[in-house]
């Protein structure tokens, strides 16, 4: 899964106070604890993950690799490997992803469509009590 690999860097931040209107291209990494109205999409071709603080505000579509969401978005989102939902998260749109993580007191009013994983990606389970 994602945690397997190296992350990338951070390089980008929308501070906190920050407000800003158009949709945003960023490669690697982007942290976000502003207001952004436009969609956040990570260049193709490299790995990316996006942070959204508990104070950040999105109205706008979402995609990356790895999106990690504290705060509330308005729009869909497309994770490609893997979606954290922290407790102060609030989603309002459909949310794509390859795996999630959803911790209590997140919550979601839309559809969660999780993508589909072929065979070579699926972690191997073994019960403890074949082992025996």
């Amino acid at each position: 899964m994602f945690n397997s690999k190296k992350q990338p860097p951070i390089k980008s931040l929308i501070a906190q106070g920050t407000d800003i209107e158009g949709h945003i291209k960023f490669s690697e990494g982007l942290r976000v604890h502003g207001k952004v109205k436009g969609n956040l999409v990570a260049a193709e071709g490299t790995r990316s993950i996006l942070v959204i603080s508990k104070t950040a505000s999105i109205e706008g579509e979402i995609r990356a690799d790895h999106v990690i969401i504290n705060g509330k978005v308005i729009g869909p989102i497309t994770a490609s490997e893997l979606l954290e939902l922290q407790p102060k998260a609030q989603i309002e749109g459909d949310v794509h992803y390859k795996a999630l993580e959803m911790h209590q007191g997140a919550t979601i009013a839309g559809q969660l469509r999780p993508m589909i994983i072929s065979e070579d990606e699926k972690p191997t389970l073994t019960l403890a009590a074949s082992n025996a």
